[in-house]
């Protein structure tokens, strides 16, 4: 069965002879990159957790009048713990204990920026059209508890932390958004970006529970690069990532929650073709195992009622501005990614290929302007008979 495959890296491993998967390799993720090493109590941690470290490094041209950029960037997919069916803080709790382990861990694997999944301190329970319990997951993006519990982690491994909640907008009428807080490397507040555009597809009911963003798309200055929050369903419009690429963003997350059988045929296209598109790094990361839900529900696609939204296929990865990329983790572990990125490299494929340069922003801009306006026509041209 599908769900049961643990990766699609595995299977090729297992069937394609070592002489010839190097030039597969090659072919589909752009080369093989090099592995990094990590310390015997890394791997005694992994092993006693049960969770998978990967971890690998991109490079970079070698120049003179400017040295190495080196950032060690890490990416969090996990399941839930405890019975949906559980008191809400006790879920919360479970899952902060755990991620919390997984952070400490990348501290050892020297990593300087981490982001976990969509939703990662609760199930994706948007699925139900249920109000209660799961509103009650929603927490305020500057005070709220996982927020002061990820200053503290990250104040404590100098490491700027980007954590996907839902949020509760105390100072906005409660209103609720999907949201993605960053804290600095010192464990300051630096800002908050919300998802852009909602899902409306299958059992995505999300906009039953919160609408579009309106935070724009920020990128955040960090003693690490410049970064952005990319949210899951933005992924699927290139002209999100543009603006972060003309904002002048290094490195961009994309924290989601996806199930096989919707977005995976999508999966290992979107955020890549996004990094090469815009020139910087991009990192895809997605929520693993399946999570059942009390009561039934449906999606209105006239399948019968059901009460679990399907498999979170996990595959988290990370791409690069020339193409290459990262192997996937695992589509049933959850587990933790390293990546080295050279930041250099984005400024080099830019002048290489010239994307964004070549990029005619005015045109775009003047047709733009036009097609939202309501006596628009499209520019179609027909022959005259």
């Amino acid at each position: 069965m599908a769900l049961e495959l643990r990766s699609v890296e595995h299977i090729l491993e297992k069937r394609i002879p070592k002489n010839e998967l190097d030039m597969v390799w090659k072919i589909l993720y752009g080369g093989i990159l090099p592995e990094l090493s990590f310390s015997a109590d890394v791997v005694n941690i992994v092993q006693n957790k049960n969770f998978d470290v990967k971890g690998y490094a991109f490079s970079a041209v070698k120049q003179k009048n400017q040295g190495k950029r080196i950032v060690r960037i890490g990416l969090i997919q996990n399941s839930v713990i405890l019975p949906t069916t559980s008191p809400v803080e006790d879920q919360r709790n479970a899952l902060h204990r755990r991620v919390c382990e997984m952070i400490d861990t990348a501290a050892k694997c020297g990593v300087n920026v981490i982001c976990m999944q969509e939703f990662w301190t609760m199930p994706f329970a948007f699925c139900t059209r249920e109000k209660m319990p799961w509103c009650e997951f929603a927490e305020s993006a500057e005070h709220g508890p996982t927020t002061r519990l990820m200053q503290e982690m990250a104040k404590r491994h100098n490491m700027v932390i980007i954590s996907p909640i839902l949020e509760r907008d105390l100072e906005h009428g409660d209103i609720v958004s999907n949201t993605a807080v960053v804290i600095s490397n010192n464990g300051k507040f630096l800002g908050k970006s919300r998802k852009c555009h909602i899902t409306r597809v299958g059992d995505f009911n999300e906009s039953n529970y919160y609408l579009e963003g309106n935070t724009g798309f920020p990128v955040f200055e960090t003693n690490f690069g410049r970064i952005a929050v990319n949210i899951c369903f933005d992924r699927h419009h290139p002209q999100n990532w543009l603006m972060y690429g003309i904002s002048g963003a290094e490195i961009v997350f994309n924290p989601s929650a996806t199930v096989s059988g919707l977005s995976e045929p999508l999966w290992s296209i979107e955020a890549r073709n996004a990094a090469i598109a815009n020139s910087f790094y991009t990192c895809a990361i997605n929520r693993v195992g399946t999570e059942w839900f009390e009561h039934e529900f449906t999606s209105g696609d006239g399948q019968p009622a059901h009460k679990k939204i399907g498999h979170f296929y996990g595959s988290s990865y990370v791409a690069a501005p020339d193409g290459s990329r990262t192997p996937g983790l695992s589509r049933t572990r959850e587990g933790l990614l390293v990546a080295e990125l050279d930041l250099n490299l984005c400024q080099q494929v830019r002048e290489q290929f010239g994307f964004p340069d070549t990029q005619r922003l005015e045109m775009y801009a003047e047709s733009l302007s036009k097609c939202v306006k309501p006596d628009f026509r499209p520019d179609v041209v027909t022959e005259v008979t």
